[in-house]
């Protein structure tokens, strides 16, 4: 069954509006937008009726809030007006409504409205989640290419993408750096991260599989591989669209080797001037690194891992993320 949330501060329109749609939909009434934006932390409806005029917050200011945030945008908005103004419903659309009902409502066109916006908003997502699909497997596809040509590494693209994805969601659960992580939609995020060492293509395959020690100028050029991943990418976005997606895997190669107190590289950025996914993902880079045995090197237990990255707090990482990482360390034992 369906969700939709009915917001109005006329508790007579509000529950005339939810009577009318209780068993055919699961209808929440919701006196305020500040009641809507509590229980929508809960739960996220399907579609949303929202009166224009409310004390406090009316309709536009809280649609503005709604397509501001990642995890609300694609959520289909109708205002519920008694207003026929013609300036009003173009401040609307430009918003992002997708339709006006006017008040009184009438029940069957009320129905019927909804039903049509229902099913248009399942076509566009099925539409959206099939290109979504083709989108991630080609990335993969370049990922496990340029994976393809180190023979040092394994799945680590694989396994990394694994490991951001247990970090995020302990960092969501201890609510640390929530503002900008609830802006992110998790489900493009996990994916672009698969292009953290797209920079590889640009490196000698005799550098990138040598057995023994890198001399000084091998070691810089493997350095390179962010600032080439970072290239790369902004020659993506230069022939497409500059989208979320690309956005993260931009940052992911570019910035998961600096250093939280300013050693790492390309740039030697620190702190919170280094974007939070390269934060993130240097942790889980660095934990796939020391538990995997490579061509130079045994592989470290989970738990020395774990000592190597928790000493590091403060100096390679970020502490908060540190914190996050110890919470859920059991969990990438198992995700290894």
């Amino acid at each position: 069954m369906k969700t939709i949330f009915i917001v109005d501060d006329n508790k007579s329109n509000l529950y005339m509006t939810k009577t009318v749609l209780e068993g055919i939909y699961k209808a929440y009434a919701l006196l305020s937008a500040e009641r809507m934006f509590k229980l929508i932390e809960k739960i996220t409806p399907d579609l949303i009726l929202l009166d224009i005029e409310m004390p406090e917050m009316d309709g536009f200011k809280a649609l503005r809030i709604l397509k501001r945030n990642t995890k609300w945008k694609q959520i289909p908005v109708a205002f519920l007006t008694s207003r026929n103004d013609a300036e009003a419903e173009m401040r609307g659309f430009e918003i992002g409504v997708i339709d006006f009902i006017i008040k009184p409502i009438s029940p069957p066109v009320l129905i019927k409205r909804i039903e049509s916006h229902l099913e248009t908003d399942k076509l566009i997502k099925e539409g959206q989640e099939a290109l979504r699909r083709i989108h991630n497997a080609t990335i993969s596809v370049i990922a496990d290419l340029v994976e393809s040509r180190d023979k040092t590494t394994g799945t680590h693209v694989e396994r990394t993408q694994v490991y951001l994805e247990l970090l995020v969601k302990e960092l969501i659960r201890m609510e640390i750096y929530k503002e900008e992580i609830s802006k992110w939609d998790i489900s493009i995020l996990l994916p672009s991260a698969q292009l953290h060492d797209v920079g590889k293509i640009g490196i000698s395959d005799m550098i990138l599989n040598k057995s023994g020690k890198l001399t000084g100028d091998e070691y810089k050029s493997i350095q390179s591989h962010c600032e080439i991943g970072e290239q790369v990418i902004n020659r993506i976005i230069e022939k497409t669209d500059n989208d979320v997606f690309l956005h993260h895997a931009k940052r992911f190669a570019a910035y998961h080797h600096e250093k939280w107190d300013g050693t790492g590289y390309p740039r030697k950025l620190s702190g919170e001037e280094i974007p939070l996914e390269g934060r993130i993902m240097a942790i889980a880079d660095v934990y796939d690194a020391l538990v995997s045995k490579r061509s130079y090197k045994d592989a470290f237990s989970h738990e020395q891992a774990v000592e190597i990255i928790k000493n590091d707090s403060g100096k390679h990482f970020d502490p908060k993320i540190v914190e996050a990482f110890i919470n859920a360390a059991e969990d990438f034992r198992i995700g290894g």
